[in-house]
């Protein structure tokens, strides 16, 4: 059965959404239960099949629930419609069309769903460090406009994550972040490993969107720690498993 997470400031009324785990999917072993990843190595008639169950989930065909090829970037795109073709690489994906869901896809990175009530739009974002970084909400938030809403009507909200205590980073990582604005240093605090730090996703996000106009919270779920729902790239890289499964975040506008 699905069990996917919810968020009460997203307007049930005008939307549909989901923070999906991985309960509810009929991959195995390191994939176990809803792993999305087109990306992963998993048996593809079982990727395609948690597929299909994420867009039932939405009362759509799977052709219906639209994620694009991630990449890390700060660029988001535009839908209508499912895909002609090869899926655009981006990190965001907005829409104004009923009756399409649009998704992202993530195993500790943020994923990020928008809604615009009053506009009727909604958008999805795949934010990892790169693409919070470098611009991929602000671009999401763009987007949006470009389909008639307003920022100051954009609720977001951040998904299941990696959160800080589980999050450790290098020097250069903290250059990264420091170098773009002096003040991103409150972001991290010291690593019980020399010359490490532990970096603050969660919080860093949602100021982000904060400043960038829209209202913004966040589910506060950790993917690192709770293996039972949800998958994690660095676990999985601490365990030197061979590969992971992802989990999908995906949000549609009603009828």
């Amino acid at each position: 059965m699905l069990r996917p997470i919810t968020s009460q400031i997203i307007d049930s009324s005008a939307f549909t959404h989901a923070f999906f785990t991985r309960q509810g999917g009929v991959s195995e072993g390191i994939y176990m239960g809803l792993n999305v990843g087109i990306g992963s190595n998993d048996d593809r008639s079982h990727v395609y099949e948690n597929r299909r169950r994420a867009a039932g989930y939405f009362g759509l065909q799977p052709d219906n629930l639209i994620s694009p090829w991630q990449v890390h970037s700060a660029d988001a795109v535009s839908v209508d419609r499912q895909f002609d073709g090869e899926r655009p690489k981006a990190d965001g994906i907005v829409t104004a069309t009923p009756g399409i869901s649009i998704a992202v896809v993530t195993a500790d990175c943020g994923p990020i769903l928008f809604a615009d009530a009053k506009k009727r739009v909604i958008g999805a974002a795949h934010a990892g460090w790169k693409g919070a970084l470098y611009g991929v909400i602000e671009s999401t938030i763009v987007a949006m406009e470009s389909l008639g809403s307003s920022r100051e009507n954009i609720v977001a909200v951040l998904g299941p994550s990696i959160s800080q205590k589980n999050y450790e980073v290098g020097p250069e990582f903290v250059a990264n972040f420091v170098g773009e604005a002096s003040e991103n240093q409150r972001y991290f605090m010291a690593s019980q490993k020399q010359y490490h730090s532990m970096f603050d996703l969660w919080s860093y996000t949602v100021d982000r969107l904060q400043k960038s106009g829209v209202q913004a919270s966040c589910v506060n779920a950790c993917t690192y720690e709770n293996e039972e729902q949800f998958y994690s790239y660095r676990r999985t890289t601490h365990r030197s498993e061979p590969d992971y499964g992802r989990q999908m975040s995906a949000i549609m506008l009603k009828d």
